[in-house]
């Protein structure tokens, strides 16, 4: 009796130890479904069903262009034709160029360009001799624009010649705080990544778009972004995707912040740096959940559910992957989850052989990018735990 009892009572173990690996399995793997492939499939509904369009204008404000530079030489020069280039009032456009303690010549770069361009009264240079970090200068910065309507862009970003005027439309609805522009990677085969990247922000540009039909994106791209210059909050030293915080502090207080997808830029794959940005972004990500408490009173629950099922969930899904993988090894026996251990050894096995050499086609390539960009979280997270200054791309 003994002997049938010990065994029962194993038995009665391993079936508590499997039902609770196939708990596990599918939490995880069905986080993971639901954040990249549910999440989207539910704000398209909800976009088609609850549109609330932005009442736009053809209105023509001051506008402030400000690029936060730190060792741009290769591309400032490039940055302050393209902004002469704009389809907007002379008049009512001023380019402004932060240096950031530059060590490189930018400044010398930007001023000759200038020069060339016989655009003195139109450009202006503010230069910091230490380098503070991008917090820091667009606090200093931002108060002494002139421009009623605050356009950020990044210095390696180019931008379309109505990608202002376009953006500037969608602040003649009183309820729009902040608006972004749809960002594009340029010759992406430029890049080892830069396809994946490209299907990335296209994937994205759809999630901030239907975000933004229901009520509001939560963050805008460094690429090109607007708000309000009234509205700019006074960002923590530390604070990493400046484009997001704003964005999203700007949402807090009742505004919207909306994607106009006709306000165009770009950047040259050659200028990703991969899996550091990868780090950077998802340090972004963690720092982001303090940004929970925002929404919660008053209350606003709509963009609570859009938090936590786009960015807040990013961080999830890294730890979503592990413990999916960590339980279909728990449950080998059954025939179901030895095909979907299969199915996961294929999917992280042309991740490694990618990362070894690379392999021919997209679709080969994208479970290497997938799990570079999530893996990149676990760095992120320990990098953000660690430290609190956050250093400039370059």
């Amino acid at each position: 009796m003994g002997g049938v009892g010990a065994g029962r009572g194993s038995d009665d173990k391993t079936g508590s130890m499997q039902a609770l690996a196939e708990v596990v399995f599918w939490v995880c793997a069905g986080s993971v479904v639901y954040l990249y492939a549910g999440f989207p499939v539910v704000m398209a509904m909800l976009a088609r069903w609850f549109a609330r369009p932005v009442k736009k204008a053809a209105i023509e404000p001051s506008v402030s262009i400000l690029t936060a530079a730190y060792n741009e030489e290769g591309v400032i020069a490039d940055k302050i034709r393209n902004s002469l280039e704009l389809d907007y009032p002379a008049e009512k456009l001023e380019i402004v160029v932060a240096a950031d303690g530059c060590r490189d010549g930018t400044v010398a770069a930007a001023r000759k360009a200038v020069e060339a361009e016989g655009a003195g009264e139109r450009v202006r240079i503010l230069e910091w001799k230490q380098n503070r970090g991008k917090l820091a200068v667009l606090n200093d910065a931002v108060p002494q624009l002139r421009g009623e309507i605050v356009v950020f862009s990044d210095a390696a970003s180019m931008l379309a010649p109505d990608a202002v005027r376009k953006l500037v439309e969608n602040f003649g609805d009183p309820e729009v705080g902040a608006a972004g522009g749809l960002y594009r990677v340029r010759k992406p085969e430029e890049s080892a990544i830069g396809v994946q990247e490209d299907f990335y922000w296209k994937y994205e540009s759809f999630l901030k778009d239907r975000e933004s039909r229901v009520w509001s994106m939560l963050g805008a791209h460094g690429s090109l972004y607007a708000i309000r210059r009234a509205l700019y909050p006074q960002l923590e030293e530390g604070s990493i995707n400046d484009d997001y915080v704003i964005a999203i502090r700007i949402a807090q207080r009742g505004y919207r912040a909306v994607y106009e997808t006709g306000a165009l830029s770009w950047e040259w794959a050659r200028e990703m740096d991969g899996f550091q940005r990868r780090i950077r972004i998802m340090r972004g990500n963690f720092q982001q959940l303090s940004e929970l408490k925002g929404f919660l009173w008053p209350p606003r629950w709509l963009m609570l559910f859009f938090l936590l099922s786009h960015k807040a969930g990013r961080v999830i899904v890294p730890f979503g992957q592990v413990g999916a993988v960590v339980a279909n090894l728990f449950l080998l026996g059954n025939p179901l989850y030895r095909w979907l251990g299969a199915g996961q050894l294929l999917f992280y096995g042309l991740a490694a052989a990618h990362a070894v050499m690379p392999l021919p086609g997209k679709l080969l390539r994208l479970p290497y990018y997938f799990t570079m960009i999530n893996m990149a979280a676990f760095a992120g997270i320990w990098q953000e735990l660690r430290t609190g200054r956050v250093a400039w791309k370059r």
